[in-house]
C-alpha cells in the first residue's frame, strides 16, 4: 500500500444507503446490463458487490483494492451475503488483467482520491473490452459523499484513452470504450 491512499472511515449508514438505495438507482439510471463481466476498482470492503450481484446477476465479478486489509473485511462481507466473486489485491494503476477482460468497469469514486488518476484511466481501457462501459461518479457524488476530502479534485480528462460519453444522470455517468483513433482509421477533412 502507498502513502497516496488513505481509506475512508467504515460508517454502516453510508454502506446501507449505497447498497440499498444507490447502487439499484444507478443501476437503472445507467442500464447496467446483465450477464457480463464486471470489476468494481477501489472495492474496499466490498458493500458494492452484493447488490451488483443480485441487481446485474454477472458471469464474471471481481473487486479490486490497494488495501489487503480492506479486502479481508470484503470477504467476510461477501461470505454473510453470500456472494460469489472474486478479489484482487492491486492498484488501479497497473492491473493484473488482460486487455479487455471486463465489460463493464464500476468506480465509486478511486479516480478521484488517488495520485496519477491519468494512469488509472489507461488501464481501466485497457481492461475494458471494445463497446464496453465505464461506470463512476460524477463530481456531484464525490461532493455530496466527501464534500472536504473532494475539494480541488476532478476526474482526468477520459476522452484520450477512447472513453466516450454515454450517458450521464446526475450522481452517476457511463461511458463507452470505443476505438482510439490510429492513422489508418483517422478520417481526413474533405477539401
Amino acid at each position: 500500500m502507498t502513502t497516496e491512499y488513505q481509506p475512508f472511515p467504515n460508517e454502516e449508514g453510508r454502506n446501507n444507503r449505497q447498497s440499498q438505495m444507490e447502487i439499484p438507482a444507478m443501476v437503472r439510471a445507467l442500464g447496467i446490463p446483465s450477464d457480463k463481466r464486471i470489476l468494481e476498482v477501489g472495492c474496499g470492503r466490498g458493500i458494492a458487490l452484493p447488490a451488483i450481484d443480485r441487481l446485474c446477476n454477472p458471469r464474471l465479478l471481481v473487486g479490486l483494492d490497494i488495501d489487503p486489509e480492506l479486502l479481508v473485511e470484503a470477504a467476510a462481507n461477501l461470505h454473510e451475503h453470500g456472494t460469489t466473486a472474486q478479489l484482487c489485491a492491486a492498484d488501479v494503476r497497473r492491473m493484473p488483467f488482460a486487455d479487455g477482460a471486463f465489460d463493464v468497469i464500476i468506480d465509486f469514486g478511486t479516480l478521484f482520491h488517488i495520485a496519477k488518476p491519468q494512469a488509472a484511466s489507461a488501464e481501466i481501457a485497457r481492461v475494458l473490452t471494445p463497446g464496453g462501459m465505464f461506470v463512476h461518479e460524477t463530481m456531484a457524488s464525490q461532493l455530496l459523499s466527501h464534500p472536504v476530502r473532494s475539494r480541488g479534485r476532478r476526474l482526468p480528462r477520459l476522452e484520450p484513452d477512447g472513453l466516450r460519453r454515454k450517458r450521464w444522470a446526475m450522481l452517476w455517468a457511463s461511458r463507452t470504450k470505443g476505438a482510439l483513433p490510429t492513422e489508418a482509421n483517422r478520417k481526413t477533412p474533405c477539401l
